[in-house]
């Protein structure tokens, strides 16, 4: 079973001095910047065993795993309430340098991955391939005005809601909530 990261500093990949890092501060909580090499993994075959090949097709969640045997969960890259599957899957079972930041809220650490490259030198490009890629499966203009809040559109998500509601109890508790709010 692999250890899942809870700490950046017990794995040792907050940045030595010296070390530059081209991630951005968001302003996170406890915000660490980091860069570090893993290795792009799917995480379930991690985990379960359970391995597809081509991690999956990208249609999985994609981790990090360390030269010391420490799993890293990117939760999203540069755009809002994604994941990073879409700037690591062209990586799978290959070594990259990862740059991004940790957060810690309410106990919990984890990873936006910022930029990525083939280690030990390949190219450093953006995370941010999620929007162009989703734009363009779901019909809209890359630059139109729905990409920029995407979940407001995305035809899986608005499923979710419809039969879930906003807050996940159904339709009617989310009737009931806005008439309380009256």
């Amino acid at each position: 079973m692999r250890t899942i990261i809870k700490t950046a500093a017990f794995c040792g990949l907050l940045l030595a001095p010296g070390v530059a890092s081209a991630a951005d501060s968001w302003g996170l909580p406890e915000e660490e910047i980091v860069r570090f090499d893993a290795k792009v993994v799917d995480l379930l075959c991690e985990l379960t065993g359970d391995c597809p090949a081509d991690c999956g097709a990208g249609k999985r969640q994609l981790g990090l795993l360390t030269g010391e045997g420490t799993l890293v969960l990117p939760v999203k890259n540069a755009t809002p309430f994604s994941g990073a599957a879409d700037e690591l899957i062209e990586f799978c079972g290959k070594d990259v340098t990862a740059d991004g930041l940790f957060s810690t809220n309410r106990g919990y650490k984890v990873f936006a991955l910022q930029f990525v490259r083939e280690a030990p030198d390949g190219k450093w490009r953006r995370a941010n391939r999620f929007l162009p890629k989703w734009a363009e499966a779901n019909g809209f203009d890359p630059k139109g005005e729905e990409v920029k809040q995407w979940f407001r559109n995305d035809p899986e998500v608005r499923a979710v809601l419809a039969a879930d509601g906003v807050l996940g109890l159904g339709p009617e508790a989310d009737e009931a909530y806005r008439k309380s709010q009256e």
